[in-house]
Formats: structure tokens, C-alpha cells, sequence
């Protein structure tokens, strides 16, 4: 088994299902009692430039997860998850 360092997972997160770039993985969500990864966060689509701030996190449960690759991760989320979040459809 190889190790990841956090730096190698600042990748692409895209919506197999829309072909959407949701952006890039900021960070995750691990469970405190067995080490594991529960989630992936992307942050919403920034607003006017950056100037106003982004929109909500946008957070993917791992069980969305359908592969991790060299330059994305691919996964498989409702739209309406992220509807609202500042990602544009």
C-alpha cells in the first residue's frame, strides 16, 4: 500500500454525472474514533471576483467517491447538492 501526501490531494473534483467541475478539494472530513475519511469539501464558486467571498463549502460524502485519479477525482452527487452552493449548472 503507498502513502498520499496532503499536498497530492489538491485535484480536480468533477460531477460524473454533469460533466461539472466542482472544484478543487480543499480538504476532508475524517471520523475521530476510526481514522477514517468520511467526506471531500470543495469550496462554492466565488462571488464577484473573489471580492465578496465564495459560496458554501460544498461537502461529498466518500460513498460518492467512484474514482480518484492522477488529476481529478470523479464523483457522482446530486445536482441539488450543490445547487445554491454558488456552483453555477
Amino acid at each position: 500500500m503507498g502513502t498520499t501526501k496532503a499536498s497530492d490531494l489538491r485535484k480536480d473534483v468533477i460531477d460524473i454525472r454533469t460533466g461539472r467541475r466542482l472544484g478543487e478539494l480543499v480538504d476532508v472530513e475524517i471520523d475521530d474514533e476510526t481514522g477514517r475519511i468520511t467526506a471531500i469539501v470543495v469550496p462554492g464558486e466565488s462571488k464577484l471576483f473573489g471580492i465578496l467571498g465564495g459560496g458554501p463549502d460544498v461537502v461529498i460524502p466518500w460513498t460518492k467517491i467512484r474514482r480518484i485519479g492522477p488529476d481529478c477525482i470523479l464523483v457522482e452527487v446530486d445536482p441539488t447538492a450543490y445547487i445554491g452552493s454558488g456552483i453555477q449548472q
